[in-house]
C-alpha cells in the first residue's frame, strides 16, 4: 500500500515543462502561456572594427533608424556556446573507415585527432545573434480595448484548440517579422527566422548546455514529448 501512495505522489509530480513559459512551439512560432508569440530571428554579424570612419558612421545611422522605425519592443539576445565538433569528427571518422587508401586515411586520423585535441585545449567558442520579436493581441492598438482583452483572458490551451485565432495572431507577427528583417538587412546582416526544429534546438540547449552539448536532439518528429 505504502509503495502505491508513493508511485503515487512521484507520478503526480509536475514535468519541468510546467516551470517554462512556453505553452508550445508550432510553425515555427513560440506560443507562450499568457497567449503571447514570439518568432526568433538569426543574424549574421559585422566586425565594426575593421570598417572606415565613414563605413562605421554609415552603419550607426542605419541602426538608428532601424531602431526608431519599430513601434514594438524587440529582444537582441547573444548567445556564446562551447564549439560542438562531435558531429564534424563523426564524419571524419567515418571518411577514414571507408578510405581505401593508407595514406589517406593516416593523414586524415592524424587532422581528426589534431582537430579534436584544439578544440579540447583552446575551449573554442561559438556565438549566435538572435532577435527574438514579440506579438501581444493586446499591445496591438488597431482593436478595440475589449477585444485585446478577451483574447488575453483566454488561457493558452485554448489557443491550441482555435486555429484560426493563432492564424490570426501569426498573421500580425508575421508583418512585425517582416519589417525587422528589412531593417536588418539594410545594415548587410543576413537574417533567417528560425523553424520549429531550430526552435526546439535553441530552447534545449539554452535550458539544457550540459546535457545538450554531450547529446544532440536529434529529428524533433522522433522524439517522444509528454503533454502538460
Amino acid at each position: 500500500m505504502d509503495d502505491k501512495v508513493k508511485q503515487k505522489k512521484s507520478n503526480s509530480k509536475p514535468s519541468t515543462q510546467a516551470h517554462l513559459p512556453i505553452a508550445e512551439i508550432r510553425e515555427g512560432v513560440v506560443v507562450l502561456k499568457d497567449g503571447t508569440l514570439r518568432a526568433v530571428l538569426m543574424t549574421s554579424s559585422i566586425n565594426f572594427a575593421l570598417k572606415s570612419e565613414d563605413e562605421q558612421n554609415a552603419l550607426i545611422s542605419s541602426y538608428v533608424g532601424f531602431l526608431n522605425s519599430l513601434d514594438f519592443p524587440v529582444q537582441i539576445v547573444i548567445q556564446s556556446r562551447r564549439l560542438q565538433i562531435k558531429p564534424y569528427l563523426e564524419k571524419l571518422s567515418t571518411l577514414e573507415r571507408e578510405q581505401k587508401n593508407e595514406l589517406l586515411r593516416v593523414q586524415i586520423a592524424d587532422y581528426r585527432a589534431f582537430i579534436e585535441e584544439l578544440v579540447d585545449i583552446g575551449k573554442i567558442m561559438t556565438k549566435k545573434y538572435l532577435v527574438v520579436v514579440p506579438y501581444d493581441p493586446i499591445s496591438n492598438s488597431k482593436k478595440s480595448f475589449w477585444s485585446r482583452f478577451k483574447e488575453v483572458i483566454k488561457p493558452a490551451i485554448s489557443l491550441r484548440l482555435k486555429n484560426d485565432r493563432f492564424q490570426k495572431r501569426r498573421q500580425d507577427l508575421d508583418m512585425r517579422v517582416r519589417q525587422v528583417e528589412g531593417g536588418l538587412s539594410s545594415m548587410g546582416l543576413q537574417v533567417v527566422q528560425l523553424d520549429t526544429q531550430a526552435l526546439i534546438e535553441l530552447y534545449y540547449s539554452t535550458y539544457n548546455p550540459d546535457i545538450s552539448f554531450a547529446e544532440t536532439l536529434g529529428d524533433i518528429d522522433k522524439q517522444q514529448v509528454e503533454t502538460i
